[in-house]
């Protein structure tokens, strides 16, 4: 039988609605600011004439951000670290998330203890830098790739997740023969998919807006990421204009920001829209994944 909702639980659903519309226009509207600045002109920008909306609509700020090279090779870092990395990650937290969660692996207590003193204790910049820089990763993209192959947070979630996985499934599996590989290649991570889309979701983000370790470990502007390469163009007071490129002849004395923005808009936009592709596992791997049962 359907009870009527209470006085006080409709001033909470109508409190919750109003707090999450401002929540969620908080995060919203400085991105249309930056997208709306991207597409202004410099006076517009200059003069403080754009809100929301473009003011004297021109994309020659995009124009000049595909034309930068050094753009378009920070960019193709990021991709390759995104895509590298977020692999990395997933077969080094499935590789150790799994064993610890089946009861028949002895020591598991002891690397999962191990795992979470990592996760409450986190070593300061000066000795991952010497570290980094004795084992000759420095300046090297592998630097942003193995020091973080396994999250202790994304462990944890991995390991609930399979210690869900019924044992029974698994004997059945040896039963019939299958090697340990076999079985995890074959039963285990199809049955994976929403923990491995959460988590994957987690770590390309991470990659993605990789910036202190690069501004730490490397040197060489060639192998700078695109977060990097943003934070260059923003603290700069001037950005540089090809002389030989007649397109862009009238930006030598045009404000820096409508392309501070377009670069801006560039580097967020990849990421989103990966989301919405990954969402149904998303959702599905963090309320299965979090929960040990």
């Amino acid at each position: 039988m359907n009870r009527k909702p209470t006085a006080g639980w409709q001033v909470f659903n109508i409190f919750n609605v109003l707090f999450l519309t401002l929540l969620s226009l908080a995060m919203l509207l400085p991105f249309l600011n930056v997208l709306a600045q991207s597409f202004s002109s410099s006076e517009a920008i200059v003069n403080g004439k754009v809100l929301f909306l473009p003011v004297q609509f021109t994309s020659i700020n995009y124009q000049y951000v595909f034309s930068d090279a050094a753009i378009w090779r920070s960019f193709g870092v990021t991709v390759y670290i995104t895509v590298v990395g977020t692999l990395i990650n997933l077969i080094a937290t499935a590789s150790l998330a799994y064993p610890v969660s089946r009861p028949e692996y002895a020591g598991r207590n002891v690397v999962v203890i191990m795992v979470l003193i990592t996760m409450v204790f986190t070593a300061p910049l000066i000795p991952n830098f010497i570290l980094m820089k004795n084992l000759h990763l420095t300046n090297s993209l592998w630097a942003l790739l193995l020091p973080g192959a396994i999250s202790a947070f994304n462990f944890f979630i991995m390991r609930s997740f399979f210690l869900q996985i019924p044992s029974e499934l698994i004997d059945s599996g040896r039963i019939d023969g299958c090697s340990e590989l076999r079985m995890i290649w074959n039963i285990i991570l199809p049955l994976s998919k929403p923990v491995m889309a959460s988590l994957g979701i987690f770590y390309a983000v991470g990659h993605w807006n990789t910036y202190q370790s690069a501004l730490y470990y490397i040197n060489k502007p060639a192998l700078w990421p695109l977060q990097v390469k943003l934070r260059q163009l923003i603290v700069s007071e001037d950005i540089s204009i090809d002389p030989n490129a007649s397109q862009f002849s009238g930006l030598a004395h045009m404000d820096p920001e409508g392309i501070k923005m377009a670069t801006i808009i560039i580097a967020t936009i990849p990421i989103i829209l990966i989301y919405p592709f990954l969402q149904r596992h998303f959702v599905k791997g963090m309320m299965v994944g979090s929960v040990k049962s």
